[in-house]
């Protein structure tokens, strides 16, 4: 069996390269130091160091070994962690757009449920103009969505392009408005895109409003318009025009996450998992 504090005394010995000076930091004696060191070694069955009267490196077994030792410390510094700290309990009100929800949330809920299992989770799946309100009237504690137009709070996990889609094979007549289908206000994806059409000098014409993604995807699918939605998003039965590159470009949305004022530990804690998770970064140019 691998003793942990084996391997702790171990990698200390190989960072350090000298079994006295592992035994300063560890707070143990040179002939403990080298006694843990046997056991390991032994417990294997290979020799992990290389010795003589002035250097201590390490075997081709021993960097094999450190691996594994570092990989097995972190653990248990996890575990640790986690059990040393008080069990949170609570309930945290999170708001979602649901772009995301179909996205990569699932995962991070996930995370967070399995470390904190007496935190009730309460999700609230609307447009994120529809959040932000929530928010602010203290209804939600956090927000995960796009950034409102000339708002600067939140903390950014990522940028999308937004693109123009359709059914697919649609071939937009550019002569006539562009048929719009678009989520009802309050909605942030609404605003941007219709002040990229004004700044285009586009003409328009909305055909059909939803609540929804899902309501302005079907109405898409079924050849009511163009829609908008992230560039990391699929559809099925959905594709760009056939002549997009000739439909007024749509600019970037940022994507943030905002907690209230005042939040609880659980409260607090979801926002940190969701600021350290796989939404930061560049995961959506694929």
């Amino acid at each position: 069996m691998l003793n942990p504090v084996w391997l702790r005394t171990f990698a200390t010995v190989a960072a350090s390269h000298s079994f006295s000076a592992a035994g300063r930091v560890l707070g143990l004696t040179q002939s403990t130091v080298s006694e843990h060191i046997r056991r390991l070694e032994g417990a294997v069955g290979r020799r992990l160091f290389t010795r003589d009267t002035h250097t201590v490196a390490l075997t081709p077994d021993g960097e094999a070994m450190l691996v594994h030792a570092r990989v097995i410390l972190e653990a248990m510094a996890h575990a640790e962690s986690q059990f040393r700290s008080p069990r949170l309990r609570g309930r945290v009100r999170l708001g979602c757009s649901d772009d995301i929800a179909l996205g990569p949330l699932p995962g991070i809920l996930a995370a967070f449920r399995n470390a904190h299992p007496d935190v009730e989770l309460q999700i609230t799946i609307a447009m994120t103009g529809r959040l932000y309100e929530l928010l602010d009237a203290g209804a939600i504690d956090l927000l995960v969505g796009k950034r409102r137009l000339g708002d600067t709070r939140g903390t950014r996990l990522f940028t999308s392009h937004l693109q123009w889609i359709a059914r697919s094979g649609t071939e937009v007549d550019l002569e006539q408005p562009l048929p719009l289908v678009l989520a009802a206000e309050p909605s942030v994806t609404r605003s941007v895109v219709l002040d990229a059409l004004a700044v285009a000098g586009a003409s328009w014409r909305i055909v059909c409003t939803s609540s929804s993604l899902a309501g302005s995807s079907a109405a898409a699918r079924g050849g009511l318009g163009l829609t908008v939605r992230p560039q990391f998003m699929s559809g099925r039965g959905l594709a760009p025009p056939v002549n997009a590159a000739r439909l007024p470009p749509l600019p970037d949305v940022e994507f943030v996450t905002l907690g209230a004022a005042r939040l609880s530990q659980p409260a607090e804690t979801l926002l940190q998992i969701l600021r350290d998770s796989e939404l930061r970064g560049d995961w959506t140019t694929v």
